[in-house]
């Protein structure tokens, strides 16, 4: 499974390396959220977000599901604008810009991919103008919670309230901690981007990708980028209805996540971490054993991609895997035996979510009991 970037005839001064201070704010608010997913900046989430205002911290909680588990789009404005160059810009205020320059189909859709995921990399009809997208949308934000249904109501009712309600709580983040983290951050990450940079010029786009990730490779005589991820998609950097062009963006705190825009419409772009922290200590064989044995199963593994970003319904997880819901129920259970899967209901629906940190441990685990 992997995702594939289109680069045929892609004039090489049209593939960038550059810091985007709003992609590293959402990385910087998934932390917090999720400080399971970063185990060496725990310490970091917990100080940070002792020192929040309160009604900063209510703001936050009632759209982290934003960053918390779908890393949306919005955080990357420079990718959707048309007639753009698709380059980040060089402060927060610039980037916010940018992102009141998307129009309000765009805002509104990428705004809305907690709710609808499944369509992610086939687009479809807008949410805005088709009623019954728009319907199917508020059902699935009823399913991930209140807050994601009061949210999805406010934004298909009135975009521009949103959207500034959004501005002013991303630049109340900036004053309360942010500004601090970018001024330390920026250095290290605009010296990243032109090393990335100067390997492409010198060396091309194969030493360029491998020094990014071990997991991106060229393919198919240098015209496709593939990143090996537990997920299927396909774009182009070539999209004619868009000016060409790919962009990488290095972050402080991404680790362990490699992620990839491939949204129709949008152009490209590969955000990568830089640096990666050590894991906790290994837990027992035993139970390493058991975990292993759980995971070794294409479905199973395929509930842990889903449930790692957001926690899911049975149903939900059906309609994404195209099997049905008392076969996921069985997979679940396993994952569940093995300590993998955690479960929360809300009214009549059950929540299921991936323990993120037990299998943060696994290759610790694994190389230790191995070894003892």
């Amino acid at each position: 499974m992997s995702v594939s970037i289109d680069i045929t005839r892609l004039p090489p001064e049209r593939i960038v390396f550059e810091a985007s201070p709003l992609a590293e704010l959402c990385l910087a608010l998934h932390v917090l959220s999720e400080p399971g997913h970063h185990p060496g900046l725990a310490g970091w989430a917990t100080a940070t977000t002792s020192t929040l205002r309160q009604d900063l911290a209510e703001r936050l909680r009632e759209a982290d599901f934003l960053w918390r588990h779908t890393f949306s789009d919005l955080f990357m404005p420079f990718a959707g604008l048309r007639g753009g160059d698709g380059r980040t810009g060089r402060t927060l205020a610039e980037e916010l810009d940018q992102l009141d320059r998307l129009d309000d189909e765009q805002f509104v859709t990428t705004a809305l991919e907690f709710a609808c995921l499944s369509s992610y990399s086939t687009g479809g009809p807008s949410p805005v103008s088709d009623p019954a997208t728009r319907a199917r949308a508020l059902e699935l934000a009823a399913a991930r919670g209140p807050r994601q249904l009061d949210f999805a109501g406010r934004l298909l009712k009135d975009p521009a309230a949103v959207r500034a309600w959004v501005r002013r709580l991303l630049e109340d983040c900036d004053d309360a901690f942010f500004a601090d983290i970018w001024r330390e951050a920026e250095p290290t990450l605009a010296a990243d981007a032109r090393h990335k940079t100067e390997l492409l010029r010198r060396k091309g786009l194969d030493e360029a990708l491998a020094a990014v990730s071990p997991a991106i490779s060229l393919e198919d005589g240098g015209t496709l980028i593939r990143i090996d991820k537990l997920a299927e998609g396909h774009t182009t950097a070539v999209d004619p209805a868009m000016r060409a062009g790919l962009t990488f963006v290095p972050s402080r705190f991404g680790w362990p996540h490699l992620m990839v825009l491939h949204r129709p419409g949008w152009r490209p772009v590969v955000h990568y971490p830089v640096g990666s922290p050590d894991l906790p200590p290994p837990a027992s064989v035993e139970l390493l054993q058991l975990r292993l044995e759980a995971l070794a199963h294409p479905v199973r593994i395929r509930l842990c991609r889903s449930t790692a970003r957001a926690p899911h319904t049975t149903g939900e997880l059906a309609g994404v895997l195209g099997i049905s819901a008392p076969e996921v129920s069985r997979h679940l259970a396993v994952l569940k035996k093995a300590g993998l899967i955690t479960t929360r209901r809300r009214g009549r629906y059950v929540n299921y979510q991936l323990d993120v940190m037990a299998v943060a441990r696994l290759s610790g685990e694994f190389l230790e009991g191995i070894l003892r």
